[in-house]
């Protein structure tokens, strides 16, 4: 194993241990709206996938990179899915058309008026 891959490594599992224990530790009231605002976070963490991705040499660079790209693209995404679900919930509501008038009594029975 090189060393370039060994620091490779490490990095990507203290970088795994970090995230976990750091998301671990938030309040589920606080979550939603710390996963709205990491989307700029994952965004650097899909570029460094493609830096690895780019620079790597071996089979295990590119499998890091892959799962990298992988996991940062899921919360991506995840992330603008809550933040839309966020957004509706701060839209008025449609209110329903007004009702015609109901017409006279004798034009529903079929009579002149």
């Amino acid at each position: 194993m090189s060393t370039a891959l060994l620091t490779d490594l490490v990095i990507f599992v203290l970088s795994l241990w970090v995230g976990f224990e750091v998301i671990s530790k938030v309040p589920a009231t606080l979550h939603t709206p710390l996963m709205s605002a990491a989307n700029s976070i994952h965004g650097i963490v899909l570029v460094g996938a493609m830096l690895i991705a780019a620079t790597t040499n071996s089979w295990i660079g590119y499998v890091i990179a892959f799962l990298a790209a992988v996991f940062a693209s899921a919360n991506v995404v995840g992330g603008y899915v809550v933040t839309g679900r966020m957004l509706k919930m701060f839209r008025k509501r449609p209110t329903a058309p007004a009702a015609p008038p109901a017409p006279p009594a004798a034009a529903r029975d079929g009579q002149p008026s």
